[in-house]
């Protein structure tokens, strides 16, 4: 039974189909949107619109910006031969937090995952195979410390040893304020495999 107009029955639809927002958080994002000045509800559905006109991959590391190059791959005090391959847009975003890491990046766009289908031919391994025939030193490998990030992870140390640039993976383990009872044993094998000298 609908207890709404069809437009906001629509939108309610609309915004469920979004990563993380369910049926209750689309209905409230919704009624939120209805009760915006109208001039600020057109500048969100520009914004949206404007996004995904303009938007598109940095012809260099994959990420998306609106431009040819990103900022990053422009920055010319960046280390170029230096590379670090994440998943998403988002983990490229976390280390530039940071503000320690001074080369730059590839983004993947996914993981290597036989289960849902996704295959190297998925994500973005031609570009980044690409790319190493250019003057690069190290690429260090930043996927996630899931099943699918460990596949992609291996898999492109595979592609790249052969070429001779040196491969490296961050390092995992014991989070920060994180108890040893609570944390599992795989996280706790990596800590104390990838320990260093104090």
């Amino acid at each position: 039974m609908d207890y709404y107009s069809g437009y906001i029955n629509k939108l309610i639809e609309q915004l469920s189909r979004l990563p993380g927002i369910g049926a209750k958080t689309a209905q409230r994002l919704a009624f939120h949107i209805m009760s915006m000045p109208a001039e600020q509800a057109k500048q969100l559905a520009s914004s949206i619109t404007e996004a995904k006109e303009h938007v598109q991959y940095c012809k260099c590391c994959q990420t998306l910006t609106d431009s040819e190059l990103c900022p990053i791959c422009r920055d010319a005090k960046r280390n170029q031969k230096q590379i670090m391959v994440v998943e998403h847009p988002q983990d490229l975003a976390a280390y530039e937090k940071t503000g320690r890491y001074e080369g730059v990046y590839h983004v993947l766009h996914g993981a290597i995952s036989p289960m849902l289908g996704i295959g190297p031919d998925d994500i973005r391994l031609k570009e980044l195979m690409q790319r190493l025939q250019g003057d690069v030193d190290e690429v260090i490998i930043a996927t996630n410390s899931s099943l699918e990030g460990e596949t992609t992870a291996m898999y492109i140390s595979k592609l790249i040893k052969p070429t001779g640039i040196r491969v490296t993976r961050i390092a995992s383990g014991v989070p920060v304020g994180g108890d040893l009872e609570n944390i599992d044993e795989v996280t706790l094998l990596r800590a104390l495999e990838g320990r260093t000298e104090l």
